[in-house]
């Protein structure tokens, strides 16, 4: 065997020594996790929560289905299509929503002094250093039926009476929309930092309007920001629990609620395992979307 071959080899084992505590860890506290969940979907549900060792389909049937208890005749499980539904579409929405503020902020931030950006940026950051359900009650204190805006609204004379907004679709896309903006606005803006504004010039200097300029120029270059800050909002927001929970109550229920629920008061694990793992391959579609996106912008130069 020449020296060549044992220096790779060497070198190979170095960095799989290099590699080994990484991937102990993702094994121990993500693969080894996701197996147990998977086998506890494929089996029987205990009388009293856990599991009964005995194989059973029941757990992914109940994702979309449900027998009637009285003829056993088979139907949609309109309840958890329901949520699953309204799961997607929210997170859909919150994704947009944040689009739409995230895009404007980001862009003011980018253009901005040198200097001054890194205060723009700690502004967009001081979230983070509050815990998630802290923010969230802060959100319920001014939707809530004596919150804020109603007041406000009562006092400039709009309404007559508070607005429900409390509990509803409404509440919980706010809630989301408010948690996960500086997720969209971080890449986003590290997206525009990097773009060339002598090409918008350019653009300009060749009689483009401003709305074809950013349609054509500035968003295709902004397309990867776009897109990482799309995924790294809607992936969350699809397993959202703490923010629906309080802002939705038991009125707008999301995967997350009616997974929790499965393992708690529902005392059905494998229909909670099959409906996690439902939601984990959500999670790998839209991952994979985004890979697919990102590696034909590469491949197109």
């Amino acid at each position: 065997m020449d020296a060549e071959t044992l220096a790779a080899r060497a070198d190979a084992r170095r960095r799989w020594g290099l590699a080994a505590p990484a991937v102990a860890i993702i094994t121990l506290f993500s693969i080894l996790p996701l197996g147990v969940v998977l086998v506890y979907s494929f089996l029987a549900p205990g009388d009293f929560g856990n599991v009964r060792w005995q194989l059973s389909f029941e757990g992914w049937f109940s994702v979309l289905f449900e027998r009637d208890i009285f003829d056993d005749t088979i139907s949609l499980s309109d309840a958890h299509l329901t949520i699953l539904g309204r799961s997607v579409a929210l997170s859909l929405a919150t994704t947009l929503i944040t689009l739409v503020l995230g895009l404007p902020t980001a862009w003011f931030i980018a253009t901005r002094p040198l200097h001054q950006r890194a205060f723009w940026l700690f502004l967009i950051t001081i979230p983070f250093w509050t815990n998630l359900l802290v923010r969230t009650i802060a959100v319920q204190e001014m939707i809530r039926s004596e919150g804020v805006f109603n007041r406000l609204f009562l006092w400039l004379g709009l309404i007559d009476a508070p607005i429900q907004m409390m509990f509803t679709n409404f509440a919980v896309l706010v809630g989301m929309a408010y948690v996960f903006l500086p997720l969209m606005v971080l890449p986003v803006y590290s997206a525009i930092e990097k773009f060339d504004f002598r090409l918008a010039e350019a653009g300009y200097d060749l009689y483009a309007s401003r709305a074809y300029c950013l349609r054509r120029v500035i968003l295709p270059m902004v397309r990867p920001g776009i897109i990482a800050g799309s995924i790294l909002v809607f992936v969350p927001s699809l397993g959202a629990y703490v923010t629906p929970r309080i802002m939705g109550g038991g009125k707008s229920m999301m995967l997350g609620n009616l997974i929790e629920m499965q393992f708690g008061q529902g005392r059905n694990w494998p229909l909670g395992a099959a409906l996690s793992l439902t939601l984990t391959a959500l999670v790998l579609a839209a991952l994979i979307w985004y890979t697919r996106l990102t590696s034909g912008g590469r491949r197109n130069g």
